[in-house]
């Protein structure tokens, strides 16, 4: 059985892909060949494997400590690395180009809440993104909070045009817009 093979049959027993992963290294596997088996296994292009694997890389898989493989496998998880991509529709998208604006009109971002963000426009919860977004406030000295309220706020009716939207999305999208309101 091959290691992508390995792999898929034990996240279809319900194993995360952390503890895939550290099971592949624990046989003995490389662990940039892991890590790929459980990306390949998980469907996600090589190309974007490729991407995540060398942006770890040096820190994670060239050198690992012994008996690292489960921490290994959990930090690996949480950078996104396993993140299943999402093809977004013409309407996802156009909400995720709002973000990205608003985003820039904060004033600054803390890198980890951006990293959140590209982990939720990569799986494709743009609700959480949106929730995110709707607490956070611009910088007073360098924020835009006028494109940033006015832009949450379109973003915030395409949200919750989509049929079925999340009941939270409806009173986030009124705290924008009072917000946009204020800031006018």
């Amino acid at each position: 059985m091959n290691l992508s093979a390995l792999a898929r049959h034990t996240l279809s027993r319900g194993a995360t892909p952390a503890t895939t992963y550290a099971l592949l290294a624990r046989l003995g596997h490389q662990p940039l060949t892991c890590a790929r088996a459980v990306c390949h296994a998980l469907d996600i292009p090589a190309a974007e494997t490729t991407l995540r694997l060398a942006d770890c890389h040096d820190a994670l898989l060239a050198d690992p400590r012994p008996d690292s493989e489960d921490d290994t496998g959990e930090l690996l998880e949480a950078l996104g690395v396993f993140d299943i991509p999402k093809t977004l529709n013409p309407t996802e998208l156009a909400v995720v180009d709002l973000f990205q604006t608003a985003i820039d009109a904060i004033g600054g971002i803390r890198p980890g809440h951006q990293h959140g963000l590209t982990r939720w426009f990569t799986t494709g919860n743009l609700t959480a993104a949106y929730l995110s977004l709707a607490a956070t406030r611009p910088l007073p000295r360098t924020g835009d909070p006028t494109t940033y309220w006015a832009t949450l706020t379109t973003a915030g009716e395409l949200l919750t045009a989509i049929p079925n939207p999340d009941p939270r999305l409806k009173c986030a999208l009124t705290h924008c817009r009072a917000q946009a309101t204020t800031h006018a």
